[in-house]
């Protein structure tokens, strides 16, 4: 399949250097609950509709996307917040139905912990002050169109970074591609990094909850990845046996260290007795 107008190769336009703006803290008890148009628009959307499609591979690789930075990622700078979320309606113009990202990652906002509150069980972009930073979709087959018409809308609702993960390359566009928003329309980069985010996207291949196959991952400016839960625990506990293991190097060192010295002192006691049995009192130089 051929890349969408406006997606040809060139490269990203720099980007302005600006001030970053205050995080949106959202809370449960924000003013807009005041706003008679702003509850009727929430009571007239529906959050959930009951019908999952994805596959358990998807699935898995949803969850690699989404575990590993709540556990592990301190965010694009100390004490910004963000928010990930996997398969969660994206309500981003009045009067029309969600997106549903396979994965979205907002920072400078975060959400509400009362699940009770329908505003707090999808991204409301009128909520939270601004659109995702980045959305990521995970083709399993050719009629999700990933790079046609969602990918028209991410742009038009403007989505700074877009990431397509397509394993078996069934769009014919190629397993993994990236674009940046540009002048209105999406133009592809290099997944390594997301300058405006903070992270970048690379391929691995490994073992994951059993599975052993070709995922997507986050990862640092370096291209280390962003570890999950389980990998950053397992890492600890390889540091600390590594550290102990040191010690126990160092503490075998100083023993043998001891014994050398014990040993030298005891051949100079031998030497030093067989001095005097000679008649030679050892240190006496006359």
């Amino acid at each position: 399949m051929s890349a969408p107008p406006g997606t040809e190769l060139v490269a990203p336009p720099a980007a302005p250097a600006e001030p970053r703006p205050a995080p949106v803290i959202y809370a449960d008890s924000e003013p807009w609950s005041n706003d008679p148009l702003l509850t009727s628009y929430l009571e007239s959307v529906v959050v959930d509709d009951g019908a999952p499609v994805d596959g358990i591979l998807s699935e898995k690789n949803m969850r690699l996307l989404t575990e590993p930075l709540n556990s592990s990622w301190d965010g694009p700078a100390p004490g910004v917040p963000f928010v990930t979320m996997a398969n969660v309606g994206l309500f981003h113009t009045r009067g029309e139905p969600p997106i549903v990202p396979d994965v979205m990652v907002s920072t400078e906002t975060t959400q509400g912990d009362d699940l009770s509150l329908k505003e707090n069980l999808g991204y409301f972009v009128v909520l939270r002050g601004k659109v995702p930073d980045v959305a990521v979709e995970i083709v399993s087959n050719r009629e999700g169109g990933e790079d046609t018409h969602k990918l028209v809308t991410y742009a038009r609702i403007r989505v700074p970074y877009y990431a397509i993960f397509d394993p078996q390359n069934r769009l014919g566009g190629g397993v993994l591609r990236v674009f940046v928003l540009a002048h209105k329309r999406y133009v592809p980069i290099a997944p390594d990094w997301l300058e405006g985010l903070g992270l970048g996207l690379k391929l691995w291949e490994g073992t994951f909850e059993g599975v052993h196959t070709t995922w997507l991952r986050w990862c640092d400016r370096n291209g280390v990845l962003i570890p999950t839960g389980a990998e950053k625990a397992a890492l600890a506990e390889q540091r600390a046996e590594q550290s102990e293991q040191r010690a126990e190097q160092e503490r075998q060192r100083a023993e043998q260290e001891r014994q050398r010295a014990e040993q030298k002192d005891e051949r100079l006691k031998r030497l030093e007795a067989q001095l005097r049995a000679l008649g030679v009192e050892p240190g006496n130089d006359a």
